[in-house]
């Protein structure tokens, strides 16, 4: 497909019949393609917070050999807790708080709200790192290059804080940490930019049924025990959300005028109707969401209360194992 450049130089227009051939990710005419440099700044801000975190924690210092004994012990104070305690290969539990780990009665009995947002910056283990930046670099980067840093920035740290939010009203009794929050919101805010800017693609249905299965083959896993399925959730309900008001995009008709002679007329409109109308109601349910969400954190609300079955939607106890601590 020709480029603007192609058109403003007089080249020859080559369009393909139907639509934008690619389901995820299209490329316009006209369009600016960024340079991705927040993405990768995260991927770094995270490993270096994990190398600090493993600093402070200091294995051999702090552990007792009735605690077992450190693993890696020729890392030295980078060593491992033992694998009993931490079977990601990472600090303690004690060590993750204290570098800001997201826990309910820090945040409600004493004001630290600043743990919704530092929480999604620590790693529980190295194998929980790679994991998470394994998917910050093959989802971020492409949506980087394709929206640029500002939106995507943006949808990364107020998913990673709806993920926080919705830990915090159901889970009491353990810590959190991760960037899982965030990274489900940029694979929601894929979803919904797809759905809003449904008129630029070819193959729609693949292409949904594709974001569709990789959501839910992630949040079935998140309802093993161990694993915090409640900040994949508020997370991925956020990005998504994100995605019709940050990531709205100029329908095909509206892309197609740089095609046609400088002297004719384009009488489309950028944006339709559904686009503007997804738009509003997405931006009303984000702000009502984050509202009420936040105020009932403070107010230290349990919202188990309200939802007998809703922690199932984090741990589904079975005959192998049970959802206790």
């Amino acid at each position: 497909m020709a480029t603007r450049a192609d058109v403003e130089k007089g080249g020859v227009v080559r369009k393909e019949p139907g639509k934008v051939p690619s389901p995820l990710y299209p490329q316009h005419e006209g369009e600016r393609e960024w340079v991705p440099w927040i993405v990768p700044v995260f991927f770094v801000a995270n490993i270096t917070v994990f190398v600090i975190t493993m600093y402070a924690n200091n294995c051999p210092a702090h552990t007792t050999p009735r605690d077992g004994k450190c693993v890696a012990r020729f890392l030295g104070r980078f060593s491992f807790q033992p694998l009993r305690q931490n079977p990601l290969l990472g600090p303690s539990s004690a060590t993750l708080t204290k570098m800001g780990a997201l826990v309910w009665e820090k945040v409600v009995h004493h004001h630290q709200g600043w743990r919704l947002l530092s929480s999604m910056w620590l790693h529980a283990g190295v194998l929980h790192l790679v994991a998470n930046m394994l998917c910050l670099l093959f989802i971020g980067m492409r949506l980087e290059q394709q929206f640029g840093y500002v939106r995507i920035g943006a949808i990364y740290v107020l998913s990673g804080l709806g993920g926080a939010v919705l830990s915090s009203l159901f889970i009491r009794n353990h810590i959190s940490v991760g960037a899982s929050g965030a990274l489900f919101g940029l694979l929601g805010a894929m979803l919904s930019e797809l759905l809003t800017n449904w008129t630029i693609y070819t193959n729609k249905a693949a292409a949904v049924a594709t974001l569709l299965f990789v959501a839910a083959v992630n949040l079935v896993l998140g309802i093993l025990p161990h694993v915090n399925n409640f900040a994949h959730i508020g997370g991925f309900l956020a990005g998504f959300l994100l995605g019709f008001v940050v990531l709205m995009r100029p329908h095909f008709g509206w892309m197609e005028r740089y095609s046609l002679p400088a002297d004719a007329p384009c009488t489309a409109r950028k944006y339709l109707a559904y686009q503007r109308t997804l738009l509003a109601v997405a931006l009303l349910l984000l702000v009502i969401g984050f509202a009420v969400g936040m105020a009932m954190v403070f107010r230290g609300a349990n919202a188990n209360d309200s939802c007998h079955w809703c922690h199932y939607l984090s741990c589904v106890p079975t005959a192998r194992w049970n959802c206790t601590n």
